[in-house]
């Protein structure tokens, strides 16, 4: 099973997109990292097919300074959702350094989000560190508790379904 399903990325959801911005503006001065998540673009009532990102996850352990942030490998999640990661440059420089192509080789999708942190300093790259075109969707999201409301009959039914 891999890390990181393969499909494509349709866009990214306003509100995930606003946590990433908030939260890289509230680690400043130092790099914020994150994962994303997405979910089927039909789940959330569009008549596509595809993936939206949702969710930003944040690892716990996480340790960041001016220049970079490390994740440990234990933290990272093992979800099959999980499509790329985000993290900020405090520089402002939105093209990925050396070390952050290392770690763009497992996902489809990797956004750089630069100081001041607003919504013209983010770009999307792809997994090679080229620059990807990524839309900012409005789309309803589903409500955070039911992301653990699940049951075993549940997990079963979506392994059937890969």
């Amino acid at each position: 099973m891999r890390l990181f399903r393969s499909n494509e990325i349709l866009g990214i959801a306003e509100d995930a997109l606003v946590f990433a911005l908030e939260a890289s503006r509230d680690s400043h001065p130092n790099e914020y990292m994150g994962f994303l998540r997405g979910e089927s673009a039909s789940t959330l009532g569009l008549d596509r097919e595809g993936i939206i990102i949702t969710d930003v996850l944040v690892m716990p352990g996480t340790k960041s300074n001016s220049v970079s942030a490390t994740v440990k490998t234990s933290t990272v999640p093992n979800d099959p959702n999980a499509v790329g990661s985000v993290h900020s440059h405090p520089n402002g420089v939105l093209r990925p350094s050396d070390a952050d192509l290392v770690t763009f080789g497992q996902g489809d999708v990797h956004i750089i989000i630069g100081a001041p942190y607003d919504r013209d300093n983010w770009q999307a790259f792809d997994r090679d560190g080229d620059p990807r075109p990524l839309d900012v969707l409005d789309v309803e999201l589903p409500d955070p508790e039911s992301f653990f409301d699940f049951t075993q009959a549940d997990i079963d039914e979506e392994l059937r379904e890969k």
